[in-house]
């Protein structure tokens, strides 16, 4: 059963495609994703992964924050913990916070990331390339793997990075991994 936030997601998906005046089958050429997987994501009969989400921000020129804080209520100066928007993809293990949503007119914006145990997510490339990600595990190992070489990363430990490219996230060990994410668009 789909929550609120995944029904207006799948509205928005619908959106944006009929803004462009785009076909399933032009966005599923734009994107590599197969028509009826789009389908499906605009009618709300399926939770996109993060990878189908990324694919689509990558299409749209959007963060995947911009795109989820486009179907959240309007953003406010303060958000408080319980309010802040948490999406989940379960088929990857991977849930993500919305600590400070983006804003019209700024750049940057924390997100906190939670993979569990053996997830291994790889993203096609950045929703909006050159994006600046800073990577501060909290609890746990991490691997990143960007431009072919892999960061390993402990407790403690940040990774700055500017994504152009094909990257990947895993949690080798045997415990879930919490890291913190600011997000600057270039």
């Amino acid at each position: 059963m789909l929550d609120a936030v995944d029904v207006r997601l799948a509205a928005r998906l619908a959106e944006l495609r009929g803004e462009r005046g785009w076909s399933l089958g032009e966005l599923a050429e734009r994107s590599g994703v197969s028509r009826s997987t789009l389908s499906r994501a605009e009618r709300a009969e399926i939770s996109p992964t993060a990878a189908l989400l990324n694919r689509l921000c990558h299409v749209y020129g959007r963060t995947m924050s911009q795109l989820l804080s486009e179907v959240e209520t309007e953003p406010v100066t303060v958000v408080r913990a319980t309010d802040q928007a948490v999406w989940e993809d379960k088929a990857s293990g991977f849930v993500r916070r919305s600590v400070s949503p983006p804003r019209a007119g700024l750049r940057g914006e924390l997100v906190e990331g939670r993979l569990r145990a053996g997830a291994d997510i790889a993203y096609d490339g950045p929703s909006v390339p050159g994006l600046e990600q800073h990577i501060w595990v909290l609890d746990g190992t991490l691997h990143v793997t960007d431009r072919d070489v892999e960061h390993r990363l402990g407790a403690g430990d940040c990774l700055r990075m500017r994504v152009w490219g094909p990257t990947r996230f895993c949690c080798p060990g045997s415990e879930d991994v919490r890291y913190a994410l600011v997000v600057v668009e270039p």
